[in-house]
């Protein structure tokens, strides 16, 4: 799913052999000449985060996975137990010349509490932490300057981290564009979490 970054092919290449990006991420690669990027985001359960970006023009692939802790390779059952400091995610790879990283900083925020601090809507623990990866200073800087703006939106302080992106490890097949595989399960979650009602609450009909 995601990958550190390194530089170019070789990196991308070494990280494959690895076992810390996937084939999922792997038809992502860059091609010569026209490089993808990548944006790694944090909003609770990564089954309700990946259509909100991939229904975007010029978003390639969005992958869920796990983020931000310190085990390598690890299982949904390690990471839901809240113990590898890893975060439920996904990874955007898009292509900066049709989207830009300000667009998809927008959706993110549209569809997640930022108010919530380690949870998300009916999922609590750090694993459900909202968070930013950056990937470099300018997505940095970006990020920042989003956070800013959402938080003169309200009055409690914004929970959501803005923290340099790390390893990135692909969650398991069946996670993989869950809201397409079991769409009668993935409204039912959705409903029963209460996402969709609170992010109304906050933000309006302009989420998902």
């Amino acid at each position: 799913m995601k990958t550190i970054r390194i530089g170019g092919w070789l990196a991308f290449a070494v990280l494959l052999a690895a076992g810390a990006v996937s084939s999922v991420s792997a038809v992502a690669a860059p091609a010569p000449g026209h490089p993808l990027a990548h944006a790694t985001f944090a909003g609770g359960c990564f089954w309700c985060m990946v259509h909100p970006f991939d229904q975007l023009p010029g978003v390639v692939s969005v992958t869920s996975g796990y983020t931000g802790g310190t085990k390598k390779n690890p299982t949904y059952e390690e990471v839901s137990s809240g113990e590898t400091g890893h975060a439920e995610s996904v990874d955007v790879v898009y292509d900066p010349t049709k989207i830009g990283y300000e667009k998809l900083l927008d959706v993110y925020w549209h569809n997640i509490d930022p108010l919530a601090k380690d949870r998300q809507f009916c999922d609590v623990g750090t694993q459900y932490r909202s968070a930013i990866f950056y990937h470099d200073e300018t997505q940095k800087r970006l990020a920042e300057a989003s956070k800013a703006e959402v938080q003169k939106r309200f009055k409690q302080p914004i929970a959501t981290q803005i923290v340099a992106a790390s390893a990135f490890y692909p969650a398991e097949e069946y996670h993989q564009d869950f809201y397409k595989k079991n769409p009668i399960r993935y409204k039912f979650y959705r409903t029963g979490c209460g996402r969709d009602r609170r992010l109304e609450e906050l933000w309006g009909k302009s989420s998902e």
